[in-house]
C-alpha cells in the first residue's frame, strides 16, 4: 500500500508538470526572429528604439519588497505556534528566523542596494 506521503510527493510533482505542458500547448508563442520583433517603419530605420530602457533599480526595489513580504507572511504564523510549543524551541527558532532576515538586510544594505540611483 502507498504511503501518503508517497501520493503527495507523485502529485506536487505531476501536477506542476501537466500545468507547464498545458501552457506550452496552448500558448501563443511562436519562434520570432530579429526581423519580425523590429518595428516597421515603411522601409527606413527606426529613429527610436522598439522597447523603452528599463530601469533596473525598480526591479531590484520590487523584489526586495516581495523577498520581505514572504518574509512577512512567515513570521506571522509566529504568534499562534507560541502557545502550542514550548517556549524555549519557539524563542530559539524565532531569534534566528529575524536574525537571519537582519543579516540579509544588512547585507543588501553593504552591498548599496538599497541606495537609489547615484
Amino acid at each position: 500500500m502507498i504511503s501518503m506521503m508517497t501520493i503527495t510527493f507523485l502529485i506536487s510533482l505531476i501536477l506542476p508538470m501537466i500545468m507547464m505542458m498545458l501552457s506550452m500547448m496552448i500558448s501563443k508563442k511562436t519562434i520570432s526572429d530579429r526581423e519580425k520583433s523590429s518595428p516597421f517603419e515603411c522601409g527606413f530605420n527606426p529613429k527610436t528604439h522598439a522597447r523603452l530602457p528599463f530601469s533596473i533599480q525598480f526591479f531590484l526595489i520590487s523584489m526586495l519588497f516581495l523577498i520581505f513580504d514572504v518574509e512577512i507572511a512567515l513570521i506571522i504564523p509566529l504568534i499562534p505556534i507560541m502557545k502550542t510549543s514550548s517556549i524555549k524551541f519557539w524563542w530559539i527558532s524565532t531569534s534566528a528566523f529575524i536574525i537571519i532576515l537582519l543579516v540579509g538586510i544588512y547585507y543588501e544594505w553593504n552591498q548599496g542596494m538599497l541606495k537609489w540611483a547615484t
